[in-house]
């Protein structure tokens, strides 16, 4: 055996080719379901007994046990893979939430309540087949050579079929042929359950305008000076003086804004806002902090940096259309994400924890307009998240009308079942012509396998990771900076 082959072979031993997508399902587990319990942490009845002022349900630590069974007579004990699949059962563990209940700021009752069962990838950290080596597995019932990767429902296999999508946070410039705008700059602002769209353009008047959710085509300099960036003089030096003539028509433009409320003031009456001015400001604020890039934060702290932000996106949409430099390929790897299980799962378990918080809160105000005052514990019904999961993952409809996540595992043969998992799937419908997004782009080298899409419809929108592709996960930004800073890197305002 020469070096080549041993060293290729010591790869395979130590990685999976799925390794991927098992990291992604393990990062989900330990530290995004954490963070979604932690944006609905605390939940506010609109109805309570009169005899108190203020009452509250907090949601604490979440926790995740090992995949076990309750069989008929209430026992509860650890179930494998194979038993899953021979009783068609379920492979999940059992989710914990700790709940507290606060009246006027005293808690009154703290507990541990099991709030469903959560679907368990197998080989994944927290499958019992997690570290058993290959004599260990057989005696499991267990191929050794199977990857894992996949899902158990009801007795079936089940694959979650990586998205690509376009990268969020990111402003692509791209070029219009009709249209008021010749250049259009867009970006999708993520942050927890908000993914809002941006626009940026200029109109023939040579107005900059920004576009996110009802607040349509505002004025930009209008903007920065409502997040308090209110000196012309700071404006121009934050965006450049490069294309000065340009800005100056627009700060020209809108002298007679001196301060923050008159530029809230301005965009709320653009908008439609029409009670009194002091409503209006505030509601216009909420709308900034809220919706107006949450990914950099939805408090009043962080307006000056979405405004330091505008600027840095607007200069380099200046510098696009001047052809300083050029538009944005949508079809660059660069500017595309892959979803994998962890943030597919993410996506379904958020949107089901709000329909167990709603059903939560509805209960409680039925039985408090009834005249009693409930304990929580009983009003908790873990069944909902529970079955609204095995749902999804069964029929394979997804949260936001996307169909397919989830798919039935190919077990032809052994090469099949490995396509199968790493497939990836663009969210672009397949009725459409869309010749750009369906060719072969040179980013695709060494991602995705130039040969393995199906022909007719879906060509090129269906496709395959290339054996020995990686995926990194998200990274800390915290963790990041710090290393910066400590490797002396300045950071400027």
């Amino acid at each position: 055996m020469n070096k080549r082959s041993i060293l290729i072979k010591k790869y395979f031993d130590e990685v999976s080719l799925i390794s991927s997508d098992i990291e992604s399902f393990n990062n989900f587990i330990e530290f995004e379901l954490q963070k979604i319990v932690d944006e609905n942490g605390t939940i506010l009845p609109t109805i309570i007994p009169h005899t108190i002022d203020e009452f509250k349900i907090k949601f604490g630590k979440i926790a995740i046990g090992k995949p076990e069974i309750t069989e008929a007579d209430g026992s509860k004990r650890p179930v494998y893979p194979l038993e899953a699949r021979l009783r068609k059962i379920s492979y999940a563990a059992p989710l914990y939430i700790e709940v507290s209940a606060h009246v006027d700021g005293i808690q009154r009752e703290s507990f541990t309540a099991q709030v469903g069962s959560f679907p368990i990838m197998l080989k994944s950290k927290f499958c019992h087949l997690h570290g058993l080596n290959e004599k260990e597995l057989i005696e499991k019932g267990e191929d050794p050579n199977d990857p894992g990767g996949y899902f158990i429902i009801n007795g079936t296999e089940k694959v979650l079929i990586n998205v690509e999508d376009l990268a969020p946070n990111k402003m692509l410039v791209e070029e219009n042929k009709i249209g008021p705008s010749r250049f259009t700059g867009k970006l999708f602002s993520e942050h927890g359950a908000y993914k809002i769209p941006h626009t940026l353009e200029k109109l023939k008047d040579d107005i900059f305008y920004l576009t996110f959710t009802r607040v349509k085509r505002v004025p930009l300099i209008v903007i920065l000076k409502a997040l308090g960036l209110v000196k012309d003089e700071e404006i121009m030096n934050l965006i450049g003086t490069e294309f000065k003539d340009e800005v100056y028509i627009n700060l020209f433009e809108f002298m007679s804004i001196k301060n923050e409320d008159d530029a809230l003031d301005y965009i709320a009456k653009k908008i439609g806002i029409t009670q009194a001015k002091e409503i209006r400001v505030e509601r216009m604020k909420e709308i900034l902090d809220k919706y107006l890039l949450p990914h950099l934060g939805t408090s009043a702290e962080e307006r000056i940096f979405k405004s330091y932000n505008l600027c840095k996106l607007l200069k380099r949409y200046l510098a696009v259309s001047n052809g300083k430099l050029g538009v944005d390929d949508k079809d660059h790897y660069m500017n595309k994400r892959l979803k994998m299980s962890g943030v597919l799962l993410a996506d379904l378990f958020r949107v089901n924890l709000k329909v167990l918080i709603g059903d939560l809160l509805y209960n409680f105000q039925r039985i408090v307009k009834r005249g009693k005052f409930p304990s929580i514990k009983v009003i908790i019904r873990d069944k909902l998240l529970t079955q609204r999961i095995y749902s999804s993952m069964a029929t394979g409809n997804w949260v936001g009308g996307r169909k397919g996540i989830a798919q039935r595992m190919q077990r032809l043969n052994f090469l099949e079942t490995l396509s199968h998992l790493q497939r990836v799937v663009s969210p672009l419908s397949a009725s459409q012509e869309n010749f750009e997004a369906r060719a072969l782009h040179s980013t695709h080298l060494g991602r995705l396998c130039p040969i393995e899409t199906p022909e007719g419809t879906n060509i090129g929108l269906r496709k395959n990771l290339a054996l020995l592709t990686e995926i990194s996960q998200d990274y800390n930004e915290e963790e990041l900076i710090g290393l910066l800073k400590s490797s002396g890197v300045k950071l400027s305002r």
